[in-house]
Parts: C-alpha cells; sequence; structure tokens
C-alpha cells in the first residue's frame, strides 16, 4: 500500500494552541529561557561560549582623570582669523608685521593645522601638529615648544 505522508503545512484551523500544549507554553519569556540577558552562566552557557565569549571576566582598565591629557585644540586658521581680537584683550602683541602669542595662557595646549594664515605669527604653545607647523612657518611665522627657547 501506497504510505501516506503528512501535508507539507499545516494550517491549524480552530486550533488554540497550535500545537505547543497549553497555551502559556509558547507565550512570555518563559520559552526562551528568561527575560533579557538571564541564563548566560547557567542554562545558555554554550550559546555564551560561542556568541559572547568576552561577556564575563575583566576587560582592561580606565585610567584615573588626573593622569589623562586633555587636548584643548585650535586650528591655525581660526589663530589666524582671531589674532586681532587676541592683541585687543592683551593676549597677543604685535610688533611691525608679526603677532606674538602665547596660547599655554589660553588653556590651548596643541595647535592644529586646519586653515590658511595669512599673517606672521610667532606662537608658543605645548604641542604642535607637523602640518601646523609648516602653515605657519610657510606664512614666516614659527612655532615655539615649551623645549625650545625664542
Amino acid at each position: 500500500m501506497v504510505r501516506r505522508r503528512e501535508k507539507k503545512s499545516r494550517y491549524y484551523r480552530g486550533s488554540r494552541t497550535h500545537g505547543w500544549g497549553r497555551v502559556a507554553q509558547h507565550r512570555r519569556s518563559g520559552r526562551k529561557g528568561g527575560r533579557g540577558r538571564v541564563g548566560y552562566h547557567k542554562h545558555k552557557w554554550s550559546w555564551t561560549v560561542k556568541y559572547a565569549p568576552d561577556w564575563y571576566g575583566a576587560h582592561g582598565f580606565t585610567r584615573h582623570p588626573s593622569l589623562v591629557v586633555q587636548f584643548r585644540a585650535l586650528n591655525v586658521g581660526v589663530l589666524d582669523e582671531k589674532i586681532e581680537e587676541l592683541v585687543n584683550l592683551g593676549v597677543a602683541t604685535r610688533s611691525g608685521d608679526s603677532y606674538y602669542v602665547d596660547l599655554t595662557l589660553l588653556g590651548v595646549n596643541k595647535l592644529t593645522g586646519s586653515g590658511r594664515v595669512s599673517k606672521k605669527i610667532v606662537v608658543r604653545v605645548h604641542k604642535a601638529t607637523e602640518q601646523a607647523i609648516a602653515k605657519i612657518s610657510g606664512a614666516g611665522g614659527k612655532v615655539v615648544t615649551p623645549g625650545e627657547t625664542n
């Protein structure tokens, strides 16, 4: 005799639970082993080992904020635009066609190289990028770091 198989798809018309037994067995978080991240060290350990091996344990450290140097940067283009304001405020000085400014007095400790420099500026700053030094010296100025002398 021909062996009869079940149909490929079953629509479960009129069935209340669609093969899941009691109504609650296919509802809520009990069917997936708990809500959220529970069970990663228990019944979901094999999942943790495969998909989240770094979930447990210490990973690196955070340095104390007092030990981390916070760079307050200023672009050479902004410095070039604001140099007249700095002279008016008394932070920078002008001598002939060149300007002298100490950015450490403003709390700026890094000079970055974005923007254009059209004025001759001598800048004192803790750190400067190569591009910033090239642009300042290209306009006839100079970048002085604390290790150097004027």
